[in-house]
């Protein structure tokens, strides 16, 4: 069975994003590029580390209106990514527009279609931090109203915190992938993440996928880091 870690290359630099993916090639099920990579190298960056081989997660986090989420969805069709994402807070009608255009794109240039991917609450954002922001209610109250939201608009999966992993799997069944970050071993530093756990807690719960960066990619030995996770994945 493929690996459900995909590890965030947290970098703009292509060179060392490639290095990352030849030495963890077969050891981890894919990468994740965000918008700092993409910004920084745009879509020839993403095709220098596809042609490696490796699944990417091309993580964009779109938020805007309808059409304009639209023509960017079609934007990266060429690109194949295997996942990439959406805002849920961006509204039922730019999902629905999301997840037509990535069928339109991919059909458009015969590429496999990226699934598309809601994000609910980022991890990074606590109880504090989504009441500064004007929502009322708890994270958890929060993640679900999007959740729900997020399905009414068919789209592919949800991005959520590990610590809602559970709710969710229990509220939507089986079928919705749910791909997971703020997951931290135990032997590593939380960082920024403020809702977190280990890799083995969260599968345990339920999740699908596992987005793992700094644990790997700042490890002094990336490679032998992945396979420690690994063997805490392992039955």
């Amino acid at each position: 069975m493929p690996s459900p870690v995909y590890v965030a290359l947290d970098t703009t630099n292509v060179n060392h994003a490639a290095d990352l993916v030849v030495k963890l090639k077969g050891l981890v099920g894919g990468v994740k590029l965000g918008l700092e990579f993409f910004t920084a190298n745009g879509p020839r960056g993403i095709e220098a580390i596809t042609e490696l081989g490796m699944p990417v997660f091309l993580d964009l986090k779109f938020h805007d209106i309808p059409n304009t989420v639209a023509g960017a969805m079609r934007g990266i069709a060429p690109l194949a990514p295997r996942f990439t994402t959406v805002h849920a807070a961006g509204g039922l009608e730019m999902m629905k527009a999301a997840v037509k255009a990535a069928h339109e794109g991919a059909t458009r240039v015969g590429r496999p279609r990226a699934r598309v991917l809601a994000v609910t609450v980022l991890t990074s954002i606590d109880q504090p931090a989504l009441e500064a922001v004007g929502f009322r209610g708890s994270v958890l109250e929060q993640v679900e109203r999007l959740a729900a939201l997020a399905r009414a608009a068919a789209v592919d999966g949800l991005v959520c915190s590990p610590l809602e992993v559970e709710p969710l799997r229990a509220a939507l069944g089986a079928e919705v992938t749910l791909v997971v970050p703020g997951i931290r071993p135990s032997w590593a530093e939380a960082g920024d993440q403020k809702r977190v756990m280990s890799p083995a807690e969260a599968r345990a719960h339920g999740a699908d996928y596992l987005v793992i960066g700094r644990p790997i990619t700042a490890a002094a030995d990336p490679a032998q880091a992945a396979r420690r996770i690994a063997e805490e994945l392992a039955p």
